[in-house]
């Protein structure tokens, strides 16, 4: 996968890569794992950027 992209983490493993927050829901979701809230830091760490900071500086 080409740049910008974030890799996501679960329970400290790599899981795959997220290029929108949709990738980071649709990956949790292929985990079992439902996220309500994309500002609870107890469901999302995000290192690096904000929410919607998905492009490279």
């Amino acid at each position: 996968m080409s740049p910008p992209f974030r890799l996501v983490e679960i329970d400290g493993q790599l899981f795959g890569t997220a290029k929108s927050m949709t990738d980071v829901l649709l990956l949790a979701a292929a985990a079992g794992i439902t996220i309500h809230d994309l500002d609870d830091p107890n469901a999302v760490r995000r290192v690096g950027g904000e929410k919607f900071t998905w492009k490279l500086h």
